[in-house]
């Protein structure tokens, strides 16, 4: 039996890691069918002759596509949108340029952060929403600076920690491990942060598809189940099929999936990072056998960046482009602000 292999384009594609995806599930990478293939060739072609010539290699595709059921039409909307929305936020500017100095602050209420791999090797994303208190984080910054940085850690994601992990476990990885800490977490609490909520959860599901491998929602509070089963109404099957609910005896089931040493002690792992495991950002991604400075870098700088996919438009990297608020996803609003929560 013939080793599956992605099939490539020569002129879009230019990986420096492994492209077949340990998902043997069809239109995943390197078991797609001959249909399938035929798709992403009829995208990349419809958007090349709409003017588009950048983020048009096959693992996008690809992405946009299963986003899609393969509907080459809807995957060629939501991929336009996705361009018209990357342009108006500024995003390659800002993953270039953004100092979001006051973190450690606002990690003091609601810590975000990346940090080491689960047993597949995939990234792990931990937020702990019991600490929440928007009257006291927006004394230290703002709603937009918090989804520009929520952005920026996408662009991170996708190069170079997902590169990264990909190169150490030999196998291509395009999902996280998200871990949710309900711990503290109160109906009140919900209600208050759900207007950033909403905007977050919806870049995720618009602009930044097949980005969840596994979630785990840990020390749920009493009833929460209850409220989930309705939300579920409004998930994605494939993605509802990835979400664990967890009450406090939450670490057996945990543990399984994201070894011990690579959870902070918080969570009843054995890591204790000697800045604080919500600071160090410690991964592959950090070790110089297995990463790569990101492509996004190639371009540094204060003058003008020629944004290819709108090649009479400019935009400036001095400054941001303000954040506008996205439209609602398919899937209704997710949990969470930086998890990927498409399917």
């Amino acid at each position: 039996m013939a080793t599956p292999q992605l099939k490539t384009d020569s002129k879009h594609d230019n990986y420096d890691y492994p492209t077949t995806s340990p998902t043997v599930q069809s239109g995943h990478p390197g078991h797609t069918t001959p249909e399938q293939d035929a798709q992403v060739f009829q995208l990349r072609t419809q958007l090349e002759q709409a003017g588009y010539s950048e983020r048009l290699d096959t693992l996008s595709m690809l992405r946009f596509l299963r986003a899609r059921k393969f509907n080459v039409n809807l995957a060629k909307q939501m991929f336009i949108d996705c361009e018209k929305w990357r342009k108006e936020f500024g995003v390659d500017d800002l993953v270039r340029n953004f100092d979001y100095k006051e973190k450690p602050k606002v990690f003091e209420y609601y810590p975000q952060y990346y940090h080491k791999t689960d047993k597949d090797g995939r990234p792990v994303y931990i937020e702990q929403m019991g600490g929440i208190d928007l009257t006291a984080m927006y004394k230290i910054t703002t709603a937009e600076r918090m989804l520009q940085n929520l952005v920026v850690e996408y662009e991170k994601l996708a190069d170079p920690r997902l590169p990264a992990c990909s190169r150490k476990s030999q196998q291509l990885l395009e999902t996280c491990c998200t871990i949710f800490d309900l711990k503290g977490v109160g109906l009140s609490k919900v209600s208050s942060v759900y207007g950033y909520v909403k905007q977050a959860s919806a870049i995720s599901q618009n602009y930044y598809p097949e980005r969840l491998g596994k979630m785990y929602l840990i020390n749920a509070p009493w009833g929460f189940s209850s409220v989930f089963s309705v939300v579920k109404g409004f998930l994605d099957p494939v993605t509802v099929g990835k979400i664990h609910v967890l009450g406090s005896g939450y670490q057996n089931e945990l543990f399984a999936q994201v070894p011990k040493e690579n959870l902070p002690k918080l969570f009843g792992g054995t890591c204790d990072c000697g800045e604080g495991c919500a600071l160090s950002d410690a991964g592959p991604w950090q070790d110089p056998q297995w990463t790569k400075p990101p492509k996004w870098a190639d371009s540094k700088g204060g003058a003008s960046i020629t944004i290819e996919n709108e090649p009479s438009s400019t935009i400036s990297t001095h400054e941001p482009q303000k954040a506008q608020q996205p439209s609602s996803g398919p899937q209704g609003a997710g949990m969470g602000a930086q998890a990927p929560m498409g399917s």
